[in-house]
């Protein structure tokens, strides 16, 4: 009996090991000529680096490229679809596109097939040299005797007792001297082109400043300063300037601090859901102060003229409240909309709070057609 379990056991053994060696005999084989490639330096305007990978079957049965994949998008892989007989060659064509990629560059295509392991990668890697930007490309801003890199100057922040300066970049792109000159300047801004006399074919700058001391109001603010060229004005020639003012709370005191107003709302947003167009909504909100100071109402600014917000009064003892009545205009508005209402104060932990006011606005014709619906059903 054991004499037959061993004989069992080495015709099993056997069996396998001839299943193993006739299934590793049916493989196809894939061989390169070289698996990574050099591009070198390329340019961004030239267009895509194209690489070919040859290579051959060194199996004995069909080789099948079932897919490949790139690691990148800018990296396109095309490949011989039908299968490549024993001994044959394909290929597979690897496109690298350098447009907006400066600089060193690896990328690798992943190569699914019918062979041991199923799968080879490929390399590809090169350095991209940057497009030289047109004077049009580096100054796309067009003002006329001018080109700029941008014609919008945005301070973001500014306290009421601060100071900001930046710079604005032009260009003189034609044959004869620009003298730069300003048709009004408000107060608190202040420009200064550098040189004032821009020779051809030559660059300069505005200097530009925001002075928060000089302020008219709290929050965002926006200027349009009209452009002189040779003393001659254009109104689609201006420098846009903006600032949003914030009052400086730096320097209270930590009791100062304790004892500040405190302003909250019984809500920050109305959603008034479906009008129709031409209709007026209103609501109110409850401004509260929270706090042991005076609430001063800075301002209720909309984001839009279709909303208007009116406080009761600008100053809120502690302990009391005032309406703010927000009424929405629809007329010439459609579909969905939001705007918004800022309420600036003179709270240190949150001087600025924006309110919200949402819905959607049908046309006259839309809702006219869902009413006769409704009647006839």
């Amino acid at each position: 009996m054991k004499k037959l379990f061993a004989l069992l056991t080495i015709l099993l053994v056997t069996g396998l090991c001839t299943m193993s060696k006739g299934q590793s005999q049916s493989l196809a084989e894939i061989k390169f000529d070289k698996m990574d490639h050099l591009f070198g330096k390329i340019s961004e305007d030239a267009g895509p680096a194209v690489h070919l990978f040859n290579f051959a079957n060194m199996g004995n049965v069909p080789l099948v490229i079932s897919a490949c994949n790139a690691s990148c998008g800018c990296t396109t892989p095309e490949w011989t679809k039908e299968p490549i007989l024993p001994g044959k060659s394909g290929f597979i064509k690897v496109s690298y596109d350098p447009k907006n990629r400066p600089g060193a560059f690896t990328k690798t295509v992943t190569v699914f097939a019918n062979i041991p392991n199923s799968t080879r990668i490929l390399t590809i890697s090169g350095e991209v040299i940057p497009h030289v930007k047109t004077i049009e490309e580096q100054y796309p801003r067009d003002l006329g005797l001018l080109r700029m890199k941008n014609d919008y100057m945005a301070f973001v922040k500014v306290k009421d007792n601060e100071v900001k300066t930046d710079t604005l970049f032009y260009y003189n792109p034609g044959t004869a001297p620009v003298t730069i000159g300003y048709k009004f300047m408000p107060p608190y801004v202040s420009i200064k082109a550098v040189p004032e006399t821009v020779q051809p074919k030559s660059k300069g700058y505005f200097l530009i400043s925001w002075d928060g001391n000089k302020k008219i109001d709290y929050g965002l603010q926006y200027n349009r300063i009209y452009l002189l060229f040779n003393g001659k004005d254009n109104t689609n020639y201006a420098l846009t300037v903006s600032a949003t003012i914030e009052e400086d709370f730096s320097k209270l005191s930590q009791a100062e601090l304790a004892d500040a107003p405190k302003i909250e709302f019984n809500s920050k947003a109305f959603q008034f859901g479906e009008i129709t167009e031409g209709q007026k909504v209103d609501y109110v909100f409850k401004i509260m102060n929270k706090g042991k100071r005076d609430l001063l109402i800075r301002s209720a600014k909309a984001s839009c003229g279709c909303t208007a917000a009116n406080p009761g009064t600008n100053l809120i003892k502690p302990g009391q409240s005032t309406d703010l009545k927000v009424t929405f205009d629809s007329q010439g508005k459609e579909g969905m909309q939001n705007k918004t209402v800022t309420v600036i104060s003179n709270d240190p932990s949150q001087s600025m709070v924006t309110l919200a006011v949402t819905g959607t606005v049908k046309k006259k014709e839309e809702a006219s057609n869902q009413l006769t619906h409704k009647q006839s059903n």
